[in-house]
């Protein structure tokens, strides 16, 4: 069994590999195999850039996406998506037009609105979480809390049930979702430190 993390061309995949090898047990394969990913025990999904282009590098892999469904959706393997990663859970962005995401998790990507007009776009560096309900990959961490974030827009979910954590930049601005076997951060956990380190080993031994 695999730790897959998948490539899709979004970014340099290193640092996010070198967070969870640090703590799995299994192998942490760098893929862009689809039978890889659909085969693997647990999934992360990283991503950096604009929603609609990274949709499209994932959907450029022929079998891709149907291997993401089959592994997340029907086996439930647990499945962490980061940044733009946790971001095509959504049902769609509105980043650059209207684009469609995965819609494993209902709701719409949206740009960052901060009631704080010396506060810059993009939302860049560190900030405190607020923790809005328990979830086993968050044990351990507290409100206050910091991790890294680099974005400028932020998903807003239908359910209230699936937001996990927020953070404050001129406004709430959601940093971590969660829904069944899958969970989403915001910022970059494998940048963030202790508290990103935790939440990686905490998803290496969790059990949906």
């Amino acid at each position: 069994m695999t730790v897959a993390i998948v490539d899709y061309g979004s970014g340099n995949l290193r640092s996010a590999a070198k967070g969870f090898e640090k703590f799995s047990t299994v192998p942490v394969v760098v893929t862009a195999d689809p039978e890889t990913v659909a085969a693997a025990e647990r999934i992360v999904l990283p991503g950096q850039g604009a929603f609609g282009d990274c949709y499209r590098g994932l959907a450029a892999l022929d079998g891709m996406i149907a291997a993401l469904r089959d592994a997340v959706l029907d086996r439930g393997a647990p499945f962490f998506g980061i940044c733009v990663g946790m971001q095509l859970m959504a049902t769609a962005s509105l980043e650059h037009g209207r684009h469609s995401g995965l819609d494993w998790i209902a709701g719409d990507v949206v740009p960052l609105a901060s009631d704080d007009p010396t506060l810059k776009i993009p939302h860049m560096g560190w900030n405190d979480l607020i923790i809005h309900k328990p979830h086993p990959v968050v044990a351990g961490v507290e409100n206050g809390d910091h991790v890294y974030f680099v974005h400028s827009y932020h998903f807003v979910v239908e359910d209230s049930d699936h937001l996990i954590a927020t953070a404050d930049y001129g406004g709430e601005q959601t940093a971590i979702v969660a829904r069944d076997n899958m969970i989403g951060t915001q910022f970059h956990p494998e940048k963030s430190q202790e508290t990103g380190l935790r939440m990686i080993e905490n998803f290496l031994s969790w059990r949906p």
